[in-house]
């Protein structure tokens, strides 16, 4: 806090008066009509700011809002009131979901285990997919063959999660004589290889547990590996042709001028996309995992989200599905924390 004339005044020797410091008085200035500014600048750019006002409005539908059901999570289910009228009921839930020995606290851990898996694989086989596809185009000179070969990945990233997992179960679908349906493609193929039995194959691959996680994977990888990899690819394309003159000259092959030029270039690119798909590690979306799975795949194939869906919409039970959403989304956030944490210590490169 400024007391004295001397603490924002400036002494002047050869006059003997104190007069105001010039940078001091443009601060001044400049505090004094913060918010005239930011209005001049809202209403010199009002077009920019009026488009995001729809993004404003999902984030506060979607995300904001539905925060107020997370109370149900510490409140007694009685859908007859609401929820901020519900009696506290602390706790009761996570300890059923952590600590109990009831058939529930059974399936939260496997849906638990499997959303991680299903994650975990996700990231360990679709994000470098990502990457090298973005390699892959960037290799490519010919700017009508890139065009190509984009859109054609691109593609499956705008159908439908309905139309995809349609064309899935068409693909990998059970043989049924009494219609005269044989099984699907890919079964067939499958087959043909000796990976996989004519029983197998005729039950339905959809059908088998051991198969519905690689049967997500690839299918995901499938339908967002060239979009994810536009990014990339943006990065790739920004990068100076001086240092693949430079590596050139060194006598640096295609593969060195990747490794040396392009990868380290794009480093800082890589760390961010990955920290934040590490922060979705524990969000599956459960709507291709409700359209793909059945009651005999439950063991690989249920995730939180839908044991959430199906024990707190089907079974009533809103306060445990809340809990264990709940749950699921606090630990993605400390995931997000932890990797921010060691990107900013191990390259210097972070989220914040």
């Amino acid at each position: 806090m400024k007391k004295f004339a001397s603490d924002y005044l400036v002494y002047d020797e050869a006059t003997g008066k104190y007069h105001e410091d010039p940078e001091q008085a443009v601060r001044d200035d400049v505090e004094k009509h913060h918010w005239l500014n930011v209005a001049r600048t809202v209403l010199k750019d009002w077009r920019l700011y009026l488009m995001l006002v729809p993004m404003l409005l999902v984030f506060l539908f979607w995300r904001y809002f539905p925060m107020y059901e997370l109370l149900g999570a510490f409140k007694v289910d009685d859908s007859t009131l609401e929820v901020a009228d519900q009696l506290y009921a602390g706790f009761s839930y996570f300890k059923q979901l952590f600590a109990g020995e009831s058939a529930l606290s059974i399936e939260f851990w496997r849906a638990f285990r499997n959303t991680f898996l299903l994650s975990f694989y996700g990231l360990c086989f679709g994000f470098p997919m990502h990457i090298i596809i973005a390699l892959f185009f960037n290799e490519i000179k010919s700017n009508i063959a890139r065009s190509i070969y984009q859109v054609a990945t691109y593609l499956p990233k705008f159908m439908s999660t309905v139309v995809m997992t349609s064309l899935i179960t068409m693909l990998v679908r059970k043989a049924s004589p009494i219609v005269g349906m044989e099984m699907g493609v890919i079964s067939q193929m499958l087959y043909n290889l000796g990976l996989i039995t004519k029983e197998v194959g005729d039950a339905g691959l959809l059908f088998q547990p051991q198969f519905f996680r690689a049967i997500y994977q690839i299918s995901g990888i499938w339908e967002t590996a060239g979009y994810d990899s536009i990014v990339f690819f943006a990065a790739i394309i920004a990068i100076s042709p001086t240092s693949y003159e430079a590596a050139q000259i060194d006598g640096a092959n295609k593969m060195a001028q990747m490794r040396y030029v392009v990868l380290p270039s794009i480093l800082s690119t890589i760390v961010i996309m990955l920290i934040t798909r590490i922060g979705s590690l524990l969000n599956v979306g459960y709507e291709k995992v409700m359209l793909l799975y059945r009651v005999d795949t439950y063991i690989t194939a249920d995730v939180v989200s839908t044991f959430a869906q199906r024990n707190g919409i089907e079974g009533g039970l809103t306060g445990l599905s809340s809990a264990a959403e709940m749950l699921n989304n606090v630990v993605g956030m400390l995931l997000v924390i932890g990797a921010n944490t060691v990107a900013r210590k191990a390259s210097d490169v972070s989220l914040y």
